[in-house]
Order: C-alpha cells, then sequence, then structure tokens
C-alpha cells in the first residue's frame, strides 16, 4: 500500500475510475445500486475511505473543502487533502461561491481525484452567508454558470457532480427546473438530500421529493443518486426501489459502520482493525480524528460504556493502540484472522 501524498508533491494519478460508468451500470452488473460514501466535514479522509472500499463502497467523497483557503493556501492543501494510487475512485468535494475559484481549484485538483462534487446542500449558518452550501440551491443562475464553466472546460474528462437540498414549498418544482437546467450544461450526475434546508436530521427523509425529482429527468441521460437516512443494506435496497435513484448515498450511517453495503447491520470488529492498519500505513491522520472513528464504531457494536470512557480518556494514538492492545486481541496486517472477524475481540 502507497503512503499518503499531498497535491503539492505527488505526480498524477495513473490509477483512475469513471465513477459515471460505475453509477450508470451497477445495477446491471452487481443487481443492485451503486453504493457511496457521502462527504463528511474532517472524517472521510484518506484512511477511512480505504476501509469503506474493503466493505464494497464504490465510490468515496473527501470532506468538504474550500475553494478559496484551498488555492490561497498550500498548508490547507496539506491539511485537507492527501491521497494514494489506491485511493480511486474518489470524488473530492468542494464548497465554492464564484466560478473563477472553482475552476483554479479543479485545475488544483483534477489529476488526483475521478471527479468533483460542488456542495448545494451544507446548511451550516456560517456557509450560507459565505454563499456556499446550501445557498447555492437559492442562487441557481450561479450554481448553472459554475456548472456551465467546468464542462465548457474540461468535457467528460472531469466528472463533475451537485449534491443538492429541497427547496422549501409545497411540491419541489424549483427544485426540478434547477436540476433540469443542471442536466441542460452538463452536470454528469445529481445527487439529492431529501430534506429541506431547514430539516433537522432527525426528521424523516422526504423520498417522495427524491422520487419526483429521477421522474421529472427522464428525459435526460443523467443519473440521480439518493441521499439520506440510509444506515443498513435493507435501507439502501428500500430507497433505491421507492424512488429509482441510480445510486444510495450514505454519510452518517458509513461513518458508525464502514461495511452497511457488503450487509453488516452492526459495525463488524474488522473495520477497527483495518482502520488502524491505514491510520499507521498512510500516517497524517489527527489522533482526535482517529479516536472519533473508533467511538462511533464502539457505538455501533453497542460496546458498554466503560469501554468507550477508556477509549475516549486516551490522549495519543500511541496510547489508545496500547489500550486497545490491552482490552482486546487487535490483529495485524498479516496475522490470521486480521481485518475478518465480526464480534468484538474482548480479550477474556
Amino acid at each position: 500500500m502507497m503512503a499518503a501524498t499531498s497535491v503539492d508533491v505527488h505526480p498524477p494519478k495513473k490509477n483512475r475510475n469513471d465513477p459515471l460508468h460505475i453509477i450508470k451500470t451497477r445495477q446491471q452488473t452487481h443487481g443492485r445500486p451503486a453504493t457511496i460514501a457521502g462527504p463528511m466535514v474532517r472524517y472521510s479522509k484518506l484512511p477511512f475511505r480505504q476501509v469503506c472500499r474493503d466493505y464494497d463502497v464504490d465510490i468515496v467523497y473527501t470532506p468538504m473543502m474550500l475553494a478559496r483557503e484551498f488555492v490561497r493556501n498550500a498548508q490547507a492543501r496539506i491539511t485537507d487533502f492527501s491521497t494514494n494510487e489506491s485511493d480511486t475512485p474518489t470524488i473530492i468535494q468542494v464548497g465554492v461561491n464564484n466560478v473563477t475559484d472553482l475552476l483554479r481549484f479543479i485545475e488544483m485538483v483534477a489529476p488526483y481525484v475521478d471527479g468533483v462534487g460542488i456542495n448545494c446542500g451544507c446548511p451550516i449558518k456560517e456557509q450560507l452567508r459565505e454563499g456556499i452550501g446550501c445557498a447555492l440551491i437559492y442562487n441557481e443562475e450561479l450554481l448553472v454558470d459554475m456548472v456551465k464553466a467546468v464542462k465548457e472546460k474540461y468535457g467528460d474528462t472531469l466528472r463533475l457532480e451537485t449534491k443538492i437540498r429541497i427547496h422549501e414549498h409545497t411540491t419541489p418544482e424549483r427544485t426540478l427546473q434547477m436540476c433540469k437546467q443542471l442536466c441542460e450544461v452538463g452536470v454528469d450526475w445529481i445527487t439529492v438530500h431529501g430534506r429541506l434546508r431547514t430539516t433537522r436530521s432527525s426528521q424523516p427523509v422526504d423520498l417522495d421529493a427524491i422520487k419526483y425529482i429521477i421522474d421529472g429527468l427522464h428525459e435526460y441521460d443523467v443519473p440521480v443518486v439518493a441521499n439520506g437516512d440510509c444506515f443498513t443494506t435493507a435501507d439502501m435496497e428500500r430507497i433505491a426501489a421507492y424512488t429509482g435513484a441510480h445510486g444510495v448515498m450514505s454519510a452518517r450511517g458509513v461513518l458508525s459502520n464502514p461495511a452497511l453495503f457488503a450487509g453488516h447491520d452492526v459495525c463488524p470488529w474488522g473495520c477497527v482493525e483495518r482502520f488502524l492498519h491505514y491510520c499507521i500505513e498512510f500516517g497524517g491522520l489527527p489522533f482526535q480524528l482517529a479516536q472519533h472513528h473508533i467511538f462511533c464504531m464502539f457505538e455501533s457494536m453497542k460496546l458498554s460504556k466503560d469501554y468507550i470512557r477508556g477509549l475516549m480518556d486516551t490522549r495519543s494514538m500511541p496510547e489508545m493502540i496500547d489500550w486497545l492492545d490491552e482490552h482486546f486481541d487487535v490483529k495485524r496486517s498479516g496475522d490470521d484472522a486480521f481485518g475478518t472477524r465480526i464480534e468484538p475481540a474482548y480479550l477474556i
């Protein structure tokens, strides 16, 4: 496995995959929709992306990166994005509010990724004030101009996605009309998070709205990915069957259980071992992020509060690894049964 490197020091990737082809053909080749691990602020970094791929995830997104910071600040590039030859297919998600920054961002990242996704769904107030994220679905002209500018420059040599939410009204007609405009200027696929800007994640996703948009785009050869409330393989199958989506995206679900698309309703122990392996192999992941990933996996496994408290009391990567070795049989790469066990490997 190759170590991680940043866009400032590494040559372009040789190993590339076409995410659009995957999304369009997975139903025919695998009998299921495309499985996608969505962008998560801070958490969908390289070690986690690789764990997801080990468990039947077809496409993985990076965290959202702010175009303006990325193109102007080398430290932001080093901190935000690392990759290697095995990190494919990967979609890099960008928060952006103008054509110039978007084109500069894409020029820098295009050799290292399989596609770019424009974040049009983040509802955080700070992003809205900057005209980023969900603000873009209320500025349709700008969003369409950005997609048009990218596709006019790159055509099919770069895959471009928009991840949107639903506008506030009785039926998502405005959202559908915006999607039609995006299709007409060349967007490769659209991901629809079936919630409004103001809808809490605790409220059910609106599958009817997603289905309405998919049905309304039947004249275009542009696939739609459904996002929201996918926590099990059964959820993925139900969402795809109801909406007709070409792919299903999970973010909160895969954070707790990277193996959910492989048919595991509870995070298997093997995820912990594989994640630790990739953290050490690739390097560069801050300890607090690694700790939080394992915390989420432990919660999925329903480990006792004593174990979760013990994990969270550790203060460094070496201390956390030592603690895990004291309480669990943690296999290393090359050991028999590494990364394959289902139940927590308690030491008795």
